[in-house]
């Protein structure tokens, strides 16, 4: 059962009432043609329908929950409709990033996977180097401990274990894959396997494909640390500087009391908090995804 983000109600009462707009669901899939896609790349095991009519259920809800809640304050003020139009403009808000949440998810993965592809293939072309064939280095690899790629392959192995061929399997998982260094592999290995190629070499030239592959993105990132490394000392350092110091020699000129001067402080420091945060997550965005977390 699916967990729709920002939603204020269990995933099981969810489930049931979002049955009741299945319809409207169907209605808006044709607005989101990619969403199955995100959502299995996502590995999220819902239809786009009954994933629409969820999120549009939690929204509904939202707006129900938020329409009285800021109704009740808003009306002492005289604001009577004040209340309904944010509840149904923040409501729309939470729908929009409840559809992009499978996406979201797909780029978690992404980097999951990345992280893990170059050590997997290393294993299988040792395994098959050593004799083994390619499906029973998959079973290898998917009892080991390879993050996500040794997820991906337990879905393959079970698949061909129930009888699917193992080309229509790996194919299957292709398609669905949300790295496009992983998919380009996988088709690398099913083109070899219909034309009969030997796996070994296949493999041994995926693999130095994707070590030229993290060479490049390496100084790729190399070249974006300069101005991103300028970009944090004027933000972090410079420009809260310059503020207090303003700060200060406004104070010598304007009376200013203790406490506006105590909540710009305050306000200043919650500013470079968020500044550190932002920037943290945006260095870590742009490591090259082969390397890992």
């Amino acid at each position: 059962m699916v967990v729709v983000p920002f939603s204020i109600l269990p995933p099981k009462v969810l489930y049931s009432l979002s049955t009741h707009l299945m319809e409207e669901g169907k209605v808006l899939s044709q607005f989101f043609p990619n969403l199955q896609l995100e959502i299995d790349r996502a590995d999220i095991s819902v239809d786009a329908k009954r994933y629409l009519a969820e999120c549009l259920t939690a929204s509904l809800f939202l707006v129900i929950f938020f329409t009285i809640l800021l109704t009740i304050v808003f009306i002492p003020k005289g604001y009577y409709f004040s209340g309904a139009m944010v509840a149904i403009a923040f409501s729309i808000m939470i729908f929009f990033l409840q559809i992009n949440y499978p996406n979201v998810v797909a780029h978690r993965r992404i980097r999951k996977l990345d992280a893990d592809l170059l050590g997997s293939l290393r294993a299988i072309l040792i395994q098959i180097n050593s004799g083994v064939p390619l499906f029973e280095a998959m079973v290898i690899i998917s009892k080991q401990q390879f993050g996500e790629v040794s997820s991906e392959f337990r879905k393959v192995v079970n698949k061909i274990n129930v009888g699917v061929p193992q080309i229509e399997a790996l194919e299957s998982m292709a398609l669905k894959n949300p790295s496009p260094y992983f998919r380009r592999t996988l088709w690398q290995i099913i083109n070899a396997m219909k034309e009969g190629a030997a796996s070994a070499t296949v493999m041994e030239s995926v693999i130095s494909n994707l070590n030229r592959e993290e060479i490049i993105q390496i100084e790729k990132y190399g070249s974006q640390l300069s101005p991103l490394a300028m970009f944090y000392m004027m933000g972090a350092v410079i420009m809260p500087v310059l503020a207090v110091t303003l700060i200060i020699v406004m104070s010598s000129f304007i009376q200013i009391d203790d406490l506006t001067l105590k909540i710009l402080f305050f306000s200043l420091l919650g500013l470079v908090v968020f500044f550190q945060l932002m920037f943290s997550g945006v260095i870590k965005s742009k490591r090259p995804s082969l390397l890992g977390e």
